[in-house]
């Protein structure tokens, strides 16, 4: 029987690896009932090191089996990020009767002779549910010396032009080929709009429904930490149309749409063959402090998955993300409210009765005001939720949430845009032992963020400065952790 994963700072409901280094979700597929995520692993450290692929399972995206790491470093090189499909048709011959899973990752080592980088793209396929994996003989399949940066493939069918197409970060750019079997790769296009304030990394290409019955395509690009902004590593998204050769963006290639406004939230793809749900899963942290933060036996956790929507506004189309319904079967208790004045004079105190919540709450303002959630985690440290209905801004502000001397960089005061509905706002707030994740608006905007608390006796305060606010409605519902005896 193994051991309750109790461990200062461990997250009890988002995966994390059991011990040493993970970082970007990769491979992420859906097949004969499971849910699959691999990650970036370095078993022999909790910093970043020779690239693996770990692997873990799921039925529900909540509860977690984790497997042993599925692909190792080899005579091309460590094991960087990259996607996995299912070869439904056997275009690969890898196959016999049955599909099988096919995946598509980076060697990275460095050119004979010198210390220049070398990235080619790689295959590797399973025939028995990811369990094994056998590297395909012909390797590397995709390669480019004028190329230094040339990483991270996110494949799919398209059924239109019966092709594969992948996507691939190449330096300031996303480039994009086309192939019938997956080992013969043609070039198809290369999009290089939006921010260039860091090297473009592990790029998405899906479609999705929009609510006037049409199809948009949206495009998803991490962008490294180069130092020169605040933020660290972040993540901007597209919307536009694809024809199975070129993505067309709908916006001036100026604009920059971001995925989300906090800190931690990066590397996020999404699940292929998943029939009628996009739902992508992020690496909740930032490499300006993600081998410094201060846990120990582990470092690395990954965001709740989300599910992802389209919907028109008075800006334009803009992405939705949602916390997945599936979250729901960790909610083991419930506290709800209704028509509540919080005034400066009568702010609202409640003791939580766990350290791992869900809040979700609709705030009415009655004039301009500033409403605020504090979750107290101890006399001294304290997360602080703001709404400035005048500015019509959401911000997380973790300067004093707990533990933060690894880096100058991790006391911030995260910023959103939020505009209001009919007065009022709607909050979902997920609590988790060393994170916060925020959604305004049915998932209109997200603020993802670490904190790391000494304390777990927490009490939410509500109060509102400047006006009188109204809790329209309220529930906490406290969470159950997802590391049962069984592991």
């Amino acid at each position: 029987m193994k051991p309750i994963l109790t461990e200062k700072y461990r997250p009890q409901f988002h995966f994390s690896p059991l011990e040493k280094w993970m970082n970007d979700p990769n491979g992420m597929v859906y097949f004969q009932g499971e849910y699959h995520l691999f990650y970036q692993f370095h078993p022999y450290s909790t910093i970043w090191g020779p690239m693996h692929w770990g692997h873990a399972v799921s039925k529900d995206l909540i509860h977690w089996e984790q497997l042993p790491a599925a692909l190792h470093p080899d005579e091309h090189g460590a094991i960087f990020s990259g996607s996995a499909v299912v070869d439904w048709e056997n275009t690969t011959g890898f196959f016999d009767d049955q599909p099988g899973l096919v995946a598509i990752y980076t060697s990275h080592d460095t050119y004979p002779g010198s210390d220049r980088p070398r990235q080619r793209q790689c295959l590797a396929y399973s025939s028995d549910n990811g369990r094994t994996w056998t590297k395909y003989s012909g390797n590397p399949v995709l390669a480019d010396e004028t190329k230094t940066d040339y990483r991270d493939p996110k494949v799919f069918w398209h059924s239109e032009t019966k092709h594969w197409i992948q996507v691939l970060a190449t330096g300031q750019s996303a480039t994009i080929y086309k192939s019938p079997n997956l080992i013969d790769w043609q070039f198809a296009s290369e999009f290089a709009e939006g921010s260039h304030a860091g090297f473009w990394e592990c790029p998405d290409l899906f479609p999705l429904p929009l609510d006037s019955g049409k199809e948009k395509w949206v495009m998803l690009v991490s962008l490294g930490d180069t130092g020169e902004h605040a933020e660290g590593s972040r993540t901007q998204y597209f919307i536009g149309d694809f024809d199975g050769e070129t993505f067309v963006n709908d916006h001036e290639k100026e604009t920059v749409l971001w995925l989300d406004y906090g800190r931690d939230n990066y590397a996020g793809v999404s699940w292929s063959d998943l029939p009628a749900r996009r739902i992508y899963i992020g690496w909740m942290s930032n490499w300006r402090y993600a081998n410094q933060v201060p846990t120990k036996e582990w470092r690395g956790v990954m965001t709740i998955p989300r599910e992802l929507s389209l919907i028109s506004n008075a800006d334009g189309i803009r992405l939705i993300q949602k916390p997945v319904s599936e979250a729901q079967v960790l909610r083991i208790g419930c506290e709800s409210f209704k028509d509540k004045l919080v005034t400066t004079e009568q702010p609202v105190s409640i003791p939580l009765k766990s350290a791992l919540l869900e809040l979700n709450l609709e705030v009415e303002f009655e004039g301009p005001a500033l409403a605020e959630i504090t979750i107290q985690h101890s006399e001294a440290e304290k997360t602080i939720i703001r709404y400035d209905s005048e500015t019509e801004t959401l911000s997380a502000d973790r300067t004093a949430s707990g533990e933060a001397d690894f880096s100058a960089s991790f006391p911030a005061v995260q910023e959103a845009p939020l505009k209001m509905k009919d007065n009022s706002i709607r909050l979902q707030l997920f609590l988790d032992a060393s994170s916060i994740e925020l959604f305004g608006n049915d998932g209109e905007c997200a603020i993802t963020s670490l904190v790391f608390p000494e304390s777990k006796e927490s009490v939410l305060h509500l109060a509102s400065h400047g006006g009188a606010i109204k809790i329209r409605s309220m529930e906490l519902h406290e969470l159950s952790s997802i590391w049962n005896k069984e592991g």
